[in-house]
């Protein structure tokens, strides 16, 4: 199995983006990773929420393949701890899906398209972060969870 992350928008910070490397990097220990940055739309002065989660939709879903599965991290999804987020992969990863895509939306969320082809939601917290943090937690938490079906002592129980 191979995991794909999609993200709208390119990360601004280095140090974020420094960070976001470096776990890409662990995570490449374990599995094959691999993050696909949507660039922003442009003129989205003149375009309406509902237009820029269309656009972005397709974008979003221009990137994914039938085959895959494809779990949003939307705010209303499940959220796990880590021990129980690594099940999860590895309940993915038993199931014979050849690509697990994540996907980060925009600012406004996901069109309704994106919505009906999603396999599963999740959410890392109540709280709402920058989509650009967003990418580091959720890499560390990837890199947690197969460091966790390792037994390797990156997480303490």
């Amino acid at each position: 199995m191979t995991i794909k992350l999609i993200a709208i928008g390119k990360t601004d910070s280095k140090n974020l983006q420094a960070l976001i490397d470096d776990y890409q990097k662990r995570l490449g220990f374990y599995i094959k990773f691999s993050m696909d940055i949507i660039p922003d739309i442009k003129n989205v002065k003149n375009l309406s929420e509902a237009q820029q989660k269309v656009k972005e939709g397709e974008l979003i879903l221009s990137k994914v393949n039938n085959t895959d599965a494809l779990i949003l991290l939307d705010e209303n999804g499940k959220q796990f701890d880590s021990v129980a987020f690594s099940d999860y992969l590895q309940k993915h990863m038993n199931s014979g899906v050849k690509q697990l895509v994540f996907v980060i939306g925009g600012p406004y969320g996901f069109s309704d398209e994106v919505y009906q082809k999603a396999n599963g939601k999740i959410s890392l917290s109540k709280m709402t972060f920058s989509h650009q943090m967003i990418r580091l937690f959720f890499i560390e938490q990837l890199y947690r969870g197969f460091t966790i079906l390792k037994n390797e002592p990156y997480h303490h129980r």
